[in-house]
């Protein structure tokens, strides 16, 4: 018999999915298992594992519901019906559609089971997940952090793709860009955009694609800041602003081939920088600058709705292991920063504490030379906190498409 239409598409899926729970891969690197395919399969499978991942802890609450015993979490079985439930409720695949792609799935095994499951399913009816519940190990984590408003925040935006967040190089264009809407200076936001190289001026590069929270570390940089470092600094979005705003810039970073696209990007966008392929922890300066942007490697959970597989790979161990070179990496820069009136701009794109407000404030006491500067409110509906940092949350701006999760604070060398 013929395969069904779209089935290697869901063999990808498949693979991806298991890639990320039973490896630990990112998405960007698990979906290496759509190489080969045509682009528009490669583009559904991941699209297939990422509306999975959204929605993990209700899809098995689903599958137990309707089995007479669990079925193991590392079962094909289990794995093949998350994959066709969060189509039908994420991607609104039609039933036969499902049927007919999971079914070869799981050829020489529990088809009969895996075919009255869905069928059990599909004829009561799916809820729409629309506000689904995260990992318990998350909930419980950043309820005592961040309070249950937070937790269900954090639900609700899960449930949904976000916008799309473009970052202009001057005022000019940005103004001339008539799609979306302004929530920032130099910023646009538009919802279901498509494909990002059909939006207007893709090709003459007076834009680039950046997350609004992931754009405030850079608005907190002085622009009186001559001589500013981006440390950490691929893929280049923040080189991009500090260029674009004037700054002389140096762009560090240890990854040789992100950094070559940071270049690329610099090519695109006609901006300057120069570009430095080094370890931030064994890097030397001949001069300090009068501002350092560390963005620091961090968990990444504020990207949990682009990226919700962060939320499967960002165990409590891996955060720790992330504070504690964070810790160093912020000793490093602030060697950096020329005092009298240097900025350390300290940044990372995670919802847990210890890798923003625990680091700041072990910081601050390790180094009385430096103290915070009060951030202004850059995005309506963003207050600064009391300590004067910006903890970007879920809920925030809500009704605009909301934000990623951010913390990002900024520092004064005064002696």
């Amino acid at each position: 018999m013929p395969s069904p239409e779209g089935l290697p598409a869901r063999q990808a899926a498949l693979r991806i999915l298991d890639a990320v729970l039973r490896r630990g891969q990112t998405m960007e690197n698990a979906a290496q298992a759509g190489r080969g395919l045509p682009p528009a399969d490669a583009a559904l499978a991941s699209a297939i594992a990422g509306e999975t991942l959204r929605r993990l802890p209700d899809l098995d609450a689903l599958i137990d519901g309707a089995t007479r015993q669990p079925l193991p979490d590392d079962s094909k079985a289990r794995a093949v019906l998350r994959l066709a439930l969060a189509q039908k409720i994420g991607l609104g695949t039609p039933d036969h559609a499902l049927v007919a792609t999971a079914l070869p799935l799981v050829d020489g095994g529990p088809r009969r089971l895996v075919h009255g499951v869905l069928g059990t399913l599909l004829r009561k009816g799916l809820p729409p997940l629309d506000a689904p519940r995260l990992p318990d190990s998350v909930e419980l984590r950043w309820g005592a952090a961040w309070g249950e408003e937070i937790v269900l925040a954090a639900r609700r935006a899960i449930g949904h793709r976000p916008p799309l967040d473009l970052s202009f190089a001057s005022d000019g264009v940005c103004a001339a860009f008539t799609e979306g809407v302004s929530l920032a200076p130099r910023h646009r936001r538009i919802a279901n955009a498509g494909a990002v190289a059909g939006l207007p001026g893709f090709g003459e590069g007076g834009w680039w694609v950046q997350d609004l929270a992931a754009s405030l570390p850079a608005r907190l940089v002085p622009a009186n800041a001559k001589r500013v470092l981006d440390a950490c600094a691929a893929p280049g979005g923040k080189t991009m602003q500090l260029a674009a705003a004037g700054h002389d810039v140096t762009a560090l970073d240890r990854s040789e081939s992100r950094l070559a696209r940071l270049s690329d990007n610099l090519t695109r966008t006609d901006l300057k920088a120069v570009t430095v392929v080094a370890d931030a922890l064994e890097w030397t300066v001949d001069a300090q600058f009068d501002a350092v942007l560390l963005d620091a490697p961090c968990s990444a959970t504020g990207t949990f709705r682009r990226h919700p597989e962060v939320l499967y790979r960002a165990r409590a161990a891996i955060i720790e292991q992330c504070a504690a070179m964070q810790a160093r990496l912020l000793r490093q820069a602030a060697s950096w920063v020329r005092p009298g009136g240097g900025s350390l701009v300290y940044a990372v794109c995670s919802l847990e504490p210890h890798e923003g407000e625990d680091q700041i404030e072990a910081f601050l006491a390790a180094h009385a030379d430096f103290r915070i500067e009060p951030a202004s409110t850059l995005v309506d509906g963003v207050t600064p906190h009391s300590r004067g940092w910006l903890r970007v949350l879920p809920g925030m701006i809500e009704s605009a498409g909301g934000l990623d999760g951010f913390f990002t604070a900024h520092l004064v060398r005064h002696a």
